[in-house]
């Protein structure tokens, strides 16, 4: 599994093993509400995270079943050709936008910095980077890295979560519990 940071002792870190999609999905109902929890709190506060593993890990139903659970109801699509998707939400006291970025098709490092997507990691909400490693560095530093890694069985997955920062750490709380 491709890692995009070496994370010697994360502030946090939960290891799940999800044996149905069910499971996942409920994972990331959590995270969402754990989320959401985190930026009511922190009005204007703004998420990196990470969504890494082989190609068929399940990164993009991932982030698909995290970004509904926050509240977006149409479709969420894929941006493994436009490179990010952005999704504007409203939370209880706030509005906050959730990009959703696949750098899976990207040929330069510095490309999605040339699209004008840098700016996007300075507004409230979350960026969820599908391939950061794609990048080679040249991201922000990230708040949360998510693993993600297929089981023997389609449906099964391994999950590990890390918190980077504090405010990672602070964002899984509500997991912890």
């Amino acid at each position: 599994m491709a890692q995009t940071q070496a994370i010697q002792s994360p502030l946090t870190a939960i290891d799940l093993y999800c044996r149905q999609e069910a499971d996942t999905a409920s994972l990331a109902k959590q995270l969402a509400a754990s989320f959401e929890h985190f930026l009511n709190q922190q009005s204007g506060s703004h998420l990196n995270i990470s969504l890494e593993g082989d190609l068929g890990a399940g990164k993009t139903t991932f982030a698909r079943y995290l970004i509904q659970a926050m509240g977006h109801e149409g479709k969420v699509k894929s941006p493994t050709y436009t490179l990010c998707e952005p999704y504007p939400l409203q939370l209880k006291d706030q509005a906050i936008t959730v990009h959703h970025f696949d750098l899976y098709r990207m040929r330069d490092p510095l490309e999605w910095q040339e699209a004008g997507f840098a700016e996007h990691f300075d507004v409230p909400g979350i960026c969820l980077i599908e391939w950061p490693e794609k990048a080679e560095g040249t991201l922000p530093g990230f708040d949360i890295q998510i693993q993600l890694a297929a089981g023997a069985d389609e449906n099964e997955r391994a999950i590990k979560i890390n918190a980077i920062t504090e405010s990672g750490k602070m964002a899984l709380q509500e997991i912890q519990q």
